[in-house]
């Protein structure tokens, strides 16, 4: 059996995160909700501006901490698997604009299913 391609891989990640994670809690709808524009708010105001707020929101806004994990983990995964940050803003603090550009390309592949999956599994948000 082949290994799985990188949307495969994606698309399982993101369901874990949406099935296992989100789904059921009381933060639900506001994930989707949150998932719905977070393409948009990185295309508008960028990756790390974007993980910023989250992170800012995280200690009152449940679903902000945890699209900001989901997020955060999953690119840090695949841009740089040896990286000792803790998080990705951490990270792209520290790089050039060719890593910058390939965690903004990765993290809005990665929300393609994360938005669908929260869409299909938490409501239209």
């Amino acid at each position: 059996m082949s290994e799985p391609t990188i949307e495969q891989q994606r698309a399982s990640a993101a369901w874990h995160a949406v099935t296992q994670e989100v789904k059921g809690q009381g933060f639900a709808h506001e994930y989707s909700t949150l998932a719905k524009g977070a393409p948009a708010d990185i295309q508008t105001n960028g990756l790390g501006q974007t993980l910023a707020f989250w992170y800012a929101k995280r200690n009152k806004e449940k679903a902000h901490a945890c699209l900001f994990g989901h997020v955060s983990g999953w690119v840090l995964k695949q841009v740089d698997p040896a990286a000792t940050d803790a998080d990705l803003m951490a990270w792209i603090c520290r790089v050039g604009s060719e890593e910058y550009r390939r965690a903004t390309v990765e993290a809005l592949a990665y929300l393609v299913w994360i938005k669908r999956f929260a869409e299909a599994e938490l409501g239209d948000g």
